[in-house]
């Protein structure tokens, strides 16, 4: 059974661990992430994921499937938690946090973790700089069925709380991997893949563009794009046209849209 207990005090070391992993080098050394919200965490509960550590709020309304929850931490061993919103709040970083957080660990994120014929699509993204893009990416691979989302190179922490609370629970629902180009090229041709890239380098228009499944559509850094080499290591590189002043759209938008053009050619 769980074990239930409550806290009153801001100091509690416990606080402090919980508010520690709102910093990358905490949720590394602990292997663990901070996600709040029941509606996020109902789905990564619906997912098989069920927080190791489950906090709530004094006061709080009552719901069954925050009570489903409960049962499910219970269930598994974890701890369940209850605090005052004003601490709650200090753990989340969030003025006003709503009246659950939970504490997971983190996934395996080794690209030998992933089974590529498990989906027609993949999404791939190069030094991701902005953890709203990259929550934007998780939930845009989950609305067009994608396998996950492959982060190359020196990318946001996808399990930093920005990150986790833009993905509205799509990263309990997508398969999630981080690796060096130099890992993931060779790993991408040991196997069946077509890699495609957003670009103006030699590109067709992205409309009745070859794709062929599994399609990894990849999309580069915010401000910079995707280095010249990894263009040139693509099988297909497309671009989108900009009827206005805007020379490039953002890079979550940009994977948007590849995303659903492949799916569309996919399900024709």
């Amino acid at each position: 059974m769980a074990a239930r207990r409550e806290i009153t005090g801001f100091s509690n070391p416990t606080v402090k661990a919980l508010r520690a992993l709102r910093e990358k080098k905490h949720r590394k050394a602990a292997k663990r992430f901070l996600a709040e919200g029941l509606r996020l965490l109902t789905d990564a509960r619906e997912c098989g994921h069920v927080p190791e550590v489950l906090v709530l709020a004094t006061g709080r309304d009552p719901h069954p499937l925050l009570a489903e929850l409960e049962i499910a931490v219970e269930t598994a061993g974890g701890e369940v938690i209850e605090t005052s919103p004003d601490i709650l709040a200090k753990i989340t970083g969030k003025d006003n946090p709503q009246a659950v957080a939970g504490v997971f660990a983190e996934f395996d994120t080794s690209l030998a973790a992933l089974d590529r014929t498990s989906a027609d699509i993949w999404l791939v993204a190069q030094a991701l700089r902005d953890p709203g893009n990259l929550g934007t990416m998780l939930r845009t691979g989950d609305a067009i069925g994608a396998g996950g989302l492959i982060l190359i190179d020196d990318c946001v922490d996808p399990f930093s709380v920005e990150a986790v609370r833009a993905s509205m629970g799509a990263i309990f629902t997508q398969k999630l991997a981080q690796a060096r180009w130099e890992e993931f090229e060779p790993w991408l041709r040991t196997g069946p893949g077509q890699l495609v890239a957003a670009s103006l380098r030699d590109a067709q228009p992205y409309r009745n563009a070859p794709y062929a499944a599994p399609c990894f559509v990849m999309v580069g850094n915010e401000s910079r794009g995707l280095p010249e080499e990894y263009e040139l290591a693509c099988d297909l590189r497309v671009t989108m046209p900009m009827k206005g002043r805007a020379d490039s759209l953002n890079a979550a938008v940009a994977a948007a849209v590849l995303g659903y053009e492949v799916l569309a050619r996919f399900e024709s």
